[in-house]
């Protein structure tokens, strides 16, 4: 099956920006692929506001989110892959939705090991009974 963060990620983006709040991305900045201006990054990790008057451009596929963007006046293209998207919450409210790096894995999910099979009673041999 396809990964469910993107779409989880493209969901969640159009529920903050209906409801006029501001979608703020946490991005793990030392997470491979990553392109984003290291001067704010803090603990390896960056804050991106990605509201649509704040960046042009905007891509959340499937593979990663990108779009450019002003750091200190300076024009940015900006490339996060989808593995290193954390989380994505409304700035106003901290409401929104946090993202398992587990699920990133390509690795299928293990299958949990199957129950034992109980053994069934001993057979006892049929009893009659006469009914009136």
């Amino acid at each position: 099956m396809t990964p469910l963060k993107p779409y989880l990620l493209r969901a969640v983006y159009e529920w903050i920006v209906d409801n006029v709040q501001t979608p703020y991305l946490l991005v793990d900045a030392e997470a491979e692929g990553v392109q984003i201006p290291q001067t704010f990054v803090k603990d390896g990790k960056i804050i991106l506001n990605i509201r649509p008057q704040a960046v042009q451009g905007l891509a959340l596929e499937d593979d990663a989110v990108y779009f450019s963007a002003r750091f200190g006046g300076k024009p940015m293209q900006v490339y996060v892959p989808m593995s290193a998207v954390l989380a994505l919450y409304a700035l106003e409210n901290g409401k929104g939705m946090v993202f398992d790096q587990e699920e990133d894995s390509d690795e299928p999910p293990s299958t949990p090991p199957e129950p034992p099979t109980p053994e069934p009673p001993p057979r006892k041999r049929p009893v009659l009974t006469v009914v009136k």
